[in-house]
């Protein structure tokens, strides 16, 4: 299952990405993370010092090698370069699995142990003074909108996406690319105002939403959010003293969060499973294709000199049951 975490600066995003990510490797079951945030901050909330955080292969810095192992032998793609961060798989493209060795994970993905077990943890690098006045951050995430484009994931597979904060999570069609997608949201104002943004570009794209309901202190802020976002809020969460401990770097086994807290990522949990019944592959693969023309007609034919459209397999259908392309 696909799932992203999104909402404003400082609403609890990444750390409850990261709780949701730990929770998931309890049960088991194989898990990437991606940490797709401007700001990079999931490695350390899944535990690694700072140093170890900032050695991370960056997926922005390995987007010519990712490009060029995906293309595979799909004849309608010319070269890695007229590759977009939108482009569609085809009839001889490589497609990446959650459990699998590939040099996409090689270069870009290290494996993070946590209490349940271990994780693939991939990021897609910082936004850096280098990159200011040439550079737009969407060149980093593009490396991994691509990787969802070609990914084929299962039932009981996760990929867990924290996404930048506020409303620049629907700057491109990555949004689309999820099957359910998780808002922190702060009983506020300006918290539930991300919400209805986000609820207008979701109910447009057919994008599952809801609502996780952080920093709550008692009953007024549930009604609160009850009232504002009505059935889309799922869970709230409140204090945690072992999130504090966590923060201060020093965290106790993951066996020790609070229950209310453990039954909260529980229900993230059924409710990404739940979504795994409405899959529609023909319809997912319908937006690659929308999002992909938007964007060769917008800039990519320009930047690339090529006619991107010609990249569009029309008999291709991304599914559970295609095989990868040597």
């Amino acid at each position: 299952m696909k799932i992203a975490f999104v909402g404003k600066g400082g609403s609890g995003k990444t750390t409850l990405s990261s709780l949701f990510i730990r929770h998931l490797a309890t049960t088991g079951s194989p898990v990437v993370a991606v940490d797709a945030d401007i700001n990079q901050h999931l490695g350390p909330a899944l535990g690694l010092d700072e140093a170890d955080a900032a050695a991370l292969p960056a997926m922005g810095d390995r987007l010519l090698l990712i490009k060029d192992y995906l293309r595979g032998s799909n004849p309608r793609i010319a070269s890695a370069e007229t590759m977009i961060k939108t482009t569609p798989p085809g009839e001889g493209s490589r497609l990446l699995r959650v459990v699998e060795n590939n040099p996409v994970y090689d270069a870009c993905a290290r494996a993070v142990e946590l209490d349940g077990g271990a994780v693939r943890l991939m990021v897609t690098g910082p936004f850096t003074e280098a990159d200011l006045g040439v550079a737009c951050y969407h060149s980093k995430t593009g490396a991994v909108e691509l990787c969802l484009n070609h990914l084929v994931d299962g039932q009981s597979e996760y990929i867990v996406v924290d996404m930048t904060a506020g409303s620049d999570s629907f700057a491109s069609g990555m949004f689309t690319r999820f099957d359910i997608t998780f808002l922190v949201a702060e009983p506020t104002r300006k918290g539930v105002s991300v919400y209805r943004q986000y609820k207008e570009y979701a109910r447009d794209f057919g994008v599952t939403l809801k609502v996780v309901g952080n920093k709550v202190q008692g009953q007024d802020d549930i009604d609160f959010l009850r009232a504002e976002v009505g059935d889309d809020l799922l869970v709230t969460v409140g204090h945690s003293d072992w999130v504090r401990a966590m923060e201060k770097g020093r965290p106790p086994r993951f066996e020790h969060l609070e229950d209310a807290n453990r039954r909260a990522l529980q229900a993230l949990q059924s409710a990404a499973d739940a979504t795994y019944e409405l899959r529609d592959w023909e319809h997912y693969t319908r937006q690659m294709v929308h999002f992909h023309l938007k964007n060769a007609q917008s800039w990519g034919n320009e930047r690339t000199g090529a006619d991107l459209a010609a990249q569009i397999d029309p008999a291709f259908v991304l599914r559970e049951a295609e095989t990868a392309t040597a």
